[in-house]
């Protein structure tokens, strides 16, 4: 259930201060040194997490690790160390690889502490007094101060003040916290009006505050406790390629073992025997696949860097692709984060200005400000506010001098200054809440530039007009003036009344221009997208209608509904697949929001830029943190970090995720497909009784897995999108790597193939040379040097064959054709080093001592050429068939 626990901090006043046992005076320092050894310092404090040891032991007997180890030993063990060597080498390099991935909890609590003040001002015994944030006890009574940050969750006993409570709700605007205003009944203490929450920091105003929670109990804290136990399970492509792995590993020791005493069913010797299990043995063990696929991933890595993703852990770019729902907030990640002018509104709130009223309008926005227009100091609204002056300008202004300020009130929710002109008139001028604006008003300025009564008709008019246009997701500032004439200005609750209504003035946080395209990419691709932030659900409606997010109307659920949903109601909400504003949200709801998601077998990408995203982000697969707005702490707890806070730079990471997985999938097609024209000489050789005598050696199969096959494995890995990639659906979450239509297509159709062109090379080589089945050909015997020329021949053709395996495997579907041959150059490079290095393997006279290898004349060649133009167009006949199916993939 969604049910939140009660809060100390909503208690009533006095029960609080009763049970804190404070008064006015504050704490004495004997009571607060007792305290903080009783309840410890105001820090937060980090789960001890796995050693550097615990780590590498986990990445070191990984299942695709444990088959390279065993390849490592065969090596070893029958070619001497250089082979060996180089594969250990290769599982240390993907062990420093994964290391990268661990503790994220404990580096995200670290972060969090850097939002703690290091001192903070407090009342003890009378005297206020500047201590360490890190001495703050329950009891104490802190003042709160303009620019100060708040080190504790309290609660205000006097006073207002603004607050930015953008790091725990994800808003850019302020908040009013004012003490004796907490009659909302809320039960959610970030909505609560009249507590102020550590971590975050006071704008404008002065109050004091009686401290109920410090350290791992604050709100902050909470968040950090939740940071750290919320895990990161494996992302998809891990566990498939662990199950891959250990089916791999049972298939190669099982053939092995099994055809170990066939052989000597079959007339061979147990050394033979041997020699032929290991040798089906190296030959499943595809010893490439892993570094393959960690290389792979890091170009993928590398590449989402270049367009504004950067990725922490290497397996989360195949997650991205396997995304099928993204939860978003709206500030900065839908929107600008930046208030521009959307429209100007007359006293009726239905017209435009014209020159009288706007001359009026200016005049109030440009003297009624603390913001600095020239060095673009100041609240970002009051900049805002400037510069739709600076637009509705349509005369200069006399030059006029400030008398008295009044500044904000978040009580009264306005601002007003006094302006004296030159002939010494007093005006003054204020803007604020639309609401607390109409209500001080009089009169109204007409667009005719007379002074008429507000009449009660047109206030009526006014409150049903003015929630109409902040339900358009705009923020309305009313502005109005009062001449005060010789009169000074005294307290303002003597002039702030009898106001003239000049106009209201309506900013928006833009959409960003990518989004609404990014948003119809992503439902083109069957991704369902949720909004969840920290807004009220009018205004996030209607951004998340602007950028085409949910249905007409847009299904909004607020805080306080989501709470008393059970999980089978939030179930089946989800369930329905429309998409949904999750309004006023708090850190558990997002958390709990991704949980029924992955609940449902969803996977789900989670977008946050603020301390109270940390825990959601973490239990996501895919938590995405914003890196120009986002605190340290998202960033710490998030597996991608977005280096421009754009929306549509997830639907680009998804894409790139989508292809990354996609050529996984080819180069492991490449890799499974070799294993067959590998595996059919041993089961010639055993099957015949040794007649038909081994056509490869493990050294050879060892040489192409990790030399001749390699490099075009990794150039499938950079392949380009197969065109529609965006316009089909999200694989599901647990749709297996390799299907049986690969296996078909890799042993089936490539494999066999391969097999007999590979095994028709070989032996009509042998045949042509005088061979007959039972024939000598060991050392010293007539025909060993055509065996050698014929287990050439079988090295090359697999190698030929190659060729084609890896032009075919570069479509799912489509025809090569309609990509280009030519199109991957690396995989060109690729075959070009191949081809390079079979050649110097068959022809450098050092390589054929030590691999047994001879030259191969112009006819062998020219067979082999034509190699991988069939293998190519067998599996062009395949696809071209495939196509003619519906629904198949």
């Amino acid at each position: 259930m969604g049910v939140v626990a009660h809060d100390p901090l909503l208690d009533p006043l006095p029960d609080l201060l009763a049970r804190l046992e404070t008064e006015g005076k504050g704490l004495t320092p004997e009571e607060a040194a007792r305290r903080l050894a009783e309840v410890g310092p105001n820090v937060l404090t980090a789960s001890v997490g796995t050693s550097l040891f615990s780590a590498l032991l986990r990445q070191l007997v990984h299942p695709l690790a444990l088959l390279l180890w065993a390849a490592a030993g065969l090596a070893l063990a029958t070619q001497g160390p250089t082979l060996g060597v180089a594969i250990l080498a290769v599982i240390g390099l993907n062990a420093a690889f994964a290391l990268a991935q661990e503790r994220h909890a404990e580096h995200a609590v670290a972060a969090l502490s850097a939002y703690l003040p290091q001192r903070a001002l407090v009342v003890r015994g009378g005297h206020r007094l500047q201590v360490d944030a890190r001495e703050i006890v329950p009891g104490d009574l802190v003042v709160v101060e303009e620019g100060e940050s708040i080190c504790a969750d309290g609660r205000l006993l006097d006073g207002a003040v603004e607050v930015d409570l953008s790091a725990m709700n994800g808003e850019s605007q302020p908040a009013v916290r004012a003490a004796g205003t907490n009659g909302t009944g809320t039960t959610r203490i970030v909505e609560a009006r009249d507590i102020v929450l550590s971590g975050t920091t006071c704008i404008s105003g002065e109050a004091t505050a009686v401290v109920v929670h410090t350290g791992m109990d604050t709100e902050l804290g909470r968040i950090a406790g939740l940071s750290s136990r919320a895990g990161h399970e494996s992302s998809p492509l891990e566990r498939q390629v662990r199950r891959v792995a250990w089916l791999i590993a049972a298939v190669a020791v099982g053939v092995g073992l099994a055809f170990l005493p066939l052989g000597m069913l079959a007339g061979l010797s147990f050394t033979e025997a041997a020699v032929f299990a290991i040798g089906l043995l190296v030959a499943n063990v595809p010893e490439g696949l892993l570094p393959t696929i960690t290389l792979a991933l890091a170009a993928g890595v590398a590449d989402l860097a270049k367009r504004g993703g950067l990725v922490k852990r290497l397996s989360a770019v195949e997650t991205l692709g396997s995304t099928d729902v993204i939860c978003t907030d709206k500030t900065g990640t839908l929107t600008q984060n930046r208030m521009h002018l959307h429209s100007v509104w007359d006293a009726t709130a239905r017209s435009a200005p014209d020159r009288v009223v706007a001359t009026a309008l200016v005049r109030v926005l440009t003297g009624c400000t603390t913001a600095d227009p020239e060095s673009g100091v100041g609240d970002p609204t009051e900049l805002a506010l400037l510069g739709a002056a600076r637009h509705l300008s349509v005369e200069p202004q006399p030059p006029e001098s400030r008398d008295a300020t009044f500044h904000f009130d978040p009580r009264l929710r306005l601002m007003s200054v006094v302006v004296l002109d030159p002939a010494g008139s007093r005006t003054m001028l204020t803007k604020g809440a639309p609401e607390a604006v109409v209500a001080r008003c009089a009169s109204v300025l007409t667009q005719a530039g007379e002074v008429v009564p507000l009449t009660d008709a047109l206030r009526a008019r006014l409150e049903g007009r003015l929630p109409e246009l902040a339900g358009r997701g705009l923020r309305l500032l009313g502005c109005a003036l009062r001449e005060l004439g010789a009169v000074p200005a005294g307290d303002r609750g003597e002039v702030e009344h009898d106001l003239t209504l000049v106009g209201f003035v309506a900013l928006a946080d833009p959409l960003r221009d990518a989004v609404p395209a990014a948003v119809a990419q992503a439902h083109g691709a069957g991704l369902v997208v949720h909004v969840i932030t920290g807004d009220n659900g009018a205004t996030a409606a209607a951004i998340a209608r602007s950028a085409g997010i949910g249905g007409d109307p847009v299904t909004v659920v607020a805080g306080d509904s989501l709470d008393a949903m059970g999980d089978d109601e939030l179930d089946a909400l989800l369930a329905r697949g429309e998409e949904v504003v999750f309004a006023r949200s708090s850190p558990e709801d997002k958390l709990r929001i991704a949980s029924r998601l992955q609940a449902a077998g969803r996977v789900v990408a989670m977008t946050g830029d603020g301390v109270n995203d940390a825990p959601a982000l973490r239990q996501a697969d895919i938590g995405v943190a914003m890196g120009v707005s986002g605190t340290d702490v998202a960033r710490e707890a998030a597996t991608m970090v977005l280096t421009d806070d754009d929306f549509a730079t997830i639907v680009r990471a998804i894409e790139s995720g989508r292809r990354v997985y996609d050529n996984v999938r080819k180069f492991i097609l490449y890799i499974f497909a070799h294993a067959v024209p590998e595996i059919v000489p041993f089961l010639l050789f055993a099957l015949s009784g040794g007649a038909i005598p081994l056509g490869l050696t493990v050294t050879q199969i060892l040489l192409i897995d990790l030399g001749t096959e390699t490099l075009p494995a990794l150039a499938l890995g950079r392949e380009a999108a197969e065109p529609g990639l965006m316009s089909r659906p999200p694989r599901r979450r647990h749709e297996n790597l390799i299907t049986r239509g690969m296996l078909l297509r890799a042993w089936g159709i490539l494999g066999v193939v391969s097999a007999v062109l590979v095994t028709g090379g070989f032996l009509g080589v042998l045949w042509t040379a005088g061979w007959r089945p039972g024939d000598a050909v060991g050392s010293g015997s007539a025909l060993h040097e055509d065996y050698l020329t014929a287990t050439t021949m079988t090295f090359a053709g697999i190698v030929a064959c190659q060729i084609g395996t890896a032009m075919a495997a570069r479509t799912d579907r489509v025809s090569l054709l309609s990509i280009g041959v030519l199109s991957n150059r690396l995989l060109l490079a690729g075959i070009a080093f191949e081809v390079a290095l079979a050649a110097a393997v068959i022809y450098l006279p050092t390589a054929q001592d030590l691999l047994g290898t001879r030259p191969l004349g112009p006819g062998a060649l020219a067979c082999l050429a034509a190699y991988p133009v069939v293998v190519w167009g067998a599996d062009e006949v395949y696809r071209a068939v495939r196509r003619r199916e519906p629904g198949r993939r």
